[in-house]
């Protein structure tokens, strides 16, 4: 464990930041402390400092609510002899004057071995220890960050007033949120993790009374280490190649290299398909050259599919190729970090872009790019950047039986050299990408992906795997160990403006909305109206919204006034979610007209409609009447191309066969997103409000 500095140094320095701190002084022995506190107002607090001392008041080393200097001297008297029965012989005392009582706040930051600074704030007291009510960002935040990060306190009605208490200068706190921001960033690498705890907050200030800062040498900003500028590539060859060289087929047992022959001639790559052999003139009809050093000029993209410990030795014979893919795995993944040094070594020394290791490959239709079997699907624009080979294949055949197109998909595995950071700046740029999905697990470049992500104005949602919900087992401070892999990720959706998702079905879920509703111009406000039968779905539908932080705004009373003119509302209340009749004897357009009429009176943002799509085939016996439910669906989304209009088909697996498929067909050709239960709708409709709100604000 790091020794921190000493705390009165470090409170010296951030007062540098304008952080306010107690009047103080120090002594190197407890007979010199009463000449040092003379000049200080009583109540006085005395503490001990040096090294074993990183817990201060788990050693015994604080003494709080002394009334005098002499009283603090002989405090500091006793506490040498406490001290002494641990081992602990401290190097001084610091006695400073006794802030005022507040409210207790935590303010601190950690070093994220991926994402750098990461700052923190939370009430203190038992709120840190029990409740762990906090909130993150990582560092540099901005003015409204810090606003933010007080909203989502649990317990900020603390902060505002409670129970005839005053109100806190919430600005004052702002401000030290601000500093330690700066302080942490100025740092960089230089620090492990630092900590103001507490802070205490009244209506006239807030001041820092602890200040730990640990794994610094030094309280100057280390010198900054230059470094070679990242590399700036165009990757429009790696998802469309003049050439594909295939390394690994065999002539005598098929395996990895192959089935990718197979997968290419299947998908009719139009471009130049070669493998690569010593010895044979051909492969499963593909003609054979006898080493990627001779694949030819054409050839933009090569696939590697030889053990793990040949790869380097093939990959440095790539020179000229502008991309090499590693599908072998059995690199750091499998505790080999030194063949992945040398693959990416091998990488450098040929001059070649590397994907992977451990990766399947790209996907692109308009492209000629895959990586998996049969006819790729029609191309559009859909992006995904996935760590998992197997997971984005899953979200490509998922996603097109469900009627998503795509526009580039690549694989990155290990990410040794290309990273996703880099790949979403190029999707960024992308004309042909209007939506963005990723699949992480170890981003290796998490400053430069949250970097990447901010700039990016178009809808973006990730899905995380192995997210810890353990704090850092080792950490030294309170900060330290309420900062997780999970909280750090949220904290970076907050202030990136993308969404996270849980599932792979609601990554699917949420580009299919990004994909239909991306270019609409309704606002990012929370507001939905969800329409549909009556029941219980009606009361669970109003938890899921609720659950995804969405309003559903009561109707007003113009919109009711219509809505019974038109025969609805006999005996119930007219509210959101709206109870109407939908089923195979209804009226299919009742639910169009009745939304018209709300949106006459007031203009929600999203419209959710949905059908129990078994009542269709319990009460009904032909799929016509709900076809013709969704065409009326459609046809209200095509009325209003200012609002986002969603269909849920509860039970849809009570449908004949094919059914679904219809359904969903008739409604996608309207623009309108099909879901089976709400809540993934919930989830879909709350990642597009978010997007909208990160590039226009509440507009």
């Amino acid at each position: 464990m790091s020794t921190p500095l000493p705390e009165h140094a470090v409170k010296a320095w951030i007062a540098g930041f304008g952080v306010a701190v107690p009047r103080g002084a120090t002594a190197t022995a407890h007979a010199e402390l009463e000449a040092a506190a003379a000049g200080l107002a009583p109540p006085l607090v005395v503490k001990a400092y040096g090294p074993g001392l990183l817990h201060k008041s788990d050693a015994g080393a604080v003494r709080l609510g002394l009334g005098s200097a002499a009283a603090a001297a002989a405090a500091a008297a006793g506490m040498l002899d406490s001290l002494a029965a641990r081992g602990i012989v401290p190097d001084g005392f610091l006695v400073e004057e006794q802030a005022p009582a507040g409210v207790e706040v935590i303010v601190g930051a950690v070093r994220d071995p991926a994402f750098g600074p990461v700052l923190l704030v939370g009430l203190g007291g038992v709120f840190t220890e029990v409740l762990r009510d906090t909130a993150l960002r990582l560092a540099p935040i901005t003015e409204a960050d810090a606003w933010a990060m007080l909203e989502e306190l649990r317990g900020g009605a603390l902060l505002d007033g409670l129970r005839g208490r005053p109100p806190v200068d919430k600005g004052a706190l702002v401000k030290v949120l601000l500093a330690v921001s700066d302080m942490v960033t100025a740092l960089g690498d230089g620090f492990t993790e630092f900590e103001l705890n507490p802070v205490i907050c009244g209506p006239d200030g807030a001041v820092a009374v602890d200040a730990r800062l640990v794994g610094a040498t030094g309280l100057e900003p280390p010198a900054p280490v230059p470094s070679a500028p990242a590399p700036v590539t165009d990757f429009t060859r790696l998802f469309a190649p003049r050439g594909v060289a295939v390394v690994g087929a065999s002539t005598r047992k098929p395996n990895f290299g192959n089935m990718f022959l197979g997968f290419y001639r299947a998908a009719g790559f139009k471009g130049r398909l070669v493998a690569v052999h010593p010895t044979a003139p051909e492969i499963d009809g593909v003609p054979c050259v006898p080493s990627l050093a001779e694949a030819g000029p054409d050839v933009d993209y090569a696939l590697v599919a030889v053990p793990a410990e040949r790869c380097a030795d093939v990959v440095r014979e790539a020179r000229g190729i502008p991309f090499v893919q590693v599908m072998s795995g059995g690199f750091r993944e499998m505790g080999h970090p030194e063949r992945e040094a040398d693959l990416l070594d091998a990488a450098r020394s040929a001059g070649v872009r590397l994907l992977g290791p451990n990766c399947m490959g790209v996907y692109s239709p308009a492209g000629g790019q895959t990586f998996i079997g049969g006819t790729p699907g029609r191309p559009g624009r859909v992006a995904v950047v996935s760590q998992s080979g197997g997971l984005a294949g899953e979200v490509i055949k998922v996603g097109e039986r469900r009627g998503l197109a795509f526009s580039r998909v690549a694989t990155v595995g290990n990410s040794a050299d290309v990273t996703p950071a880099e790949l979403v700046r190029h999707l960024a740029a992308d004309p042909g990408t209007s939506a963005i999905g990723l699949y992480l697990e170890d981003p290796r470049d998490g400053r430069g992906l949250y970097e990447a992500l901010r700039a990016v104005d178009k809808p973006v949602v990730a899905l995380v795997g192995g997210r810890s919900g353990q704090g850092r087992r080792a950490a030294a401070s309170h900060t330290g160990g309420m900062i997780s892999d999970a909280r750090v990720w949220s904290a970076l959706a907050a202030q990136a403006g993308i969404s996270l998702v849980t599932s792979q079905d609601d990554l699917i879920g949420v580009l299919d909305l990004f994909d239909l509703h991306g270019g609409r111009p309704a606002p990012g406000t929370g507001d939905v109206l969800v329409i549909g039968p009556s029941g219980g779905a009606s009361v669970l539908a109003a938890d899921a919204f609720d659950d995804a932080g969405l309003e559903l705004a009561p109707l007003p009373d113009a919109a009711r006034e219509a809505l019974r003119a038109m025969g609805l509302g006999a005996g119930s209340s007219l509210a959101n979610p709206l109870e109407i009749p939908v089923g195979p004897r209804g009226d299919p357009d009742l639910v169009r007209n009745a939304v018209a009429a709300i949106l006459a009176e007031r203009p929600f943002a999203d419209v959710v409609a949905h059908v129990n799509v078994q009542s269709f085939f319990t009460f009904g016996d032909s799929a016509d009447p709900l076809l013709a439910y969704a065409r009326s669906v459609g046809e209200l989304q095509r009325s209003r191309p200012g609002t986002r209009v969603t269909l849920v088909v509860r039970n849809a697996e009570c449908a004949p066969p094919g059914v679904e498929d219809a359904v969903r067909e008739t409604a996608r050709e309207a623009g309108v997103p099909v879901y089976r239960g709400m809540e993934a709708a919930a989830v879909a409709v709350a990642a597009a409000k978010r997007h909208v709100r990160s590039v226009h604000g509440s507009a």
